[in-house]
């Protein structure tokens, strides 16, 4: 499977973009030609702990878009479609006028003990996670990340779904800014409070202890809670 990333983000910060304007995004990103699955993600509308805060609030905006295959995603990047006018901001002013960045990569989904959220769930959140890179050996840090991390993840309390993205070659014909990332991964929770009780408990302890063993790599890491709106395809 394969992931297209978009982020637009604002040189403050501050940018917010409104509920009316994300729909506009759901329509729009819900017509795309094989597109299976799209995630829209918003900051969080209150702030709450998790071990990360200062890196930021992140994005504006941003989104994720799930193809079957390269060519599909491909196919969907090309001049005068969705995607280059979201790139431009799509007429809507809350995305008119930020910083566009997009990567294509792999996904690797790894196994949760239960991937569903309960009934009621409103507002489930997303721990985006990019490590721009670059590591020394990339085959090394993969082989370590992929073979111990998730298996840690796995044990935060109510984690929902667990995915590892790595990088991959592609063509596009988008006005964005194309980043390639070394790695990305998100950890979904029921809600944002799931998520801060998750990265509170002793698993995070676990984590940094991996953390240390990481293959050498520059550039260091970047967490993000987001809101998260699923988007199904439209048949």
């Amino acid at each position: 499977m394969i992931s297209l990333f978009m982020t637009f983000s604002g040189s403050t910060g501050e940018r917010r973009v409104r509920p009316d304007e994300v729909a506009s995004v759901a329509e729009l990103v819900g017509s795309i030609p094989d597109m299976t699955e799209a995630l829209l993600f918003t900051p969080l509308e209150q702030s709450v702990d998790h071990p990360y805060k200062a890196d930021g609030t992140g994005p504006a905006f941003a989104l994720q878009l799930r193809f079957p295959d390269l060519f599909a995603c491909e196919a969907a990047m090309d001049r005068g479609g969705v995607l280059a006018s979201l790139a431009t901001g799509a007429g809507l002013s809350g995305l008119t006028g930020l910083d566009v960045a997009h990567q294509v990569m792999l996904t690797r989904p790894f196994p949760v003990d239960v991937a569903e959220h309960p009934a009621g769930t409103t507002t489930p959140c997303s721990y985006l996670v990019h490590y721009p890179g670059p590591a020394e050996d990339m085959n090394a840090w993969n082989l370590h990340y992929l073979k111990h991390h998730p298996s840690i993840m796995r044990t935060f309390p109510n984690v929902r779904q667990i995915e590892i993205y790595t990088r991959i070659d592609w063509v596009d014909r988008l006005p964005s800014r194309r980043v390639e990332h070394m790695q990305r991964n998100k950890l979904v929770f029921d809600s944002p409070q799931a998520l801060a009780h998750a990265l509170g408990s002793d698993v995070i302890k676990h984590m940094r202890a991996d953390f240390v063993k990481f293959p050498p790599f520059a550039g260091g890491n970047k967490h993000f809670p987001m809101l998260t709106r699923v988007v199904a395809a439209r048949s």
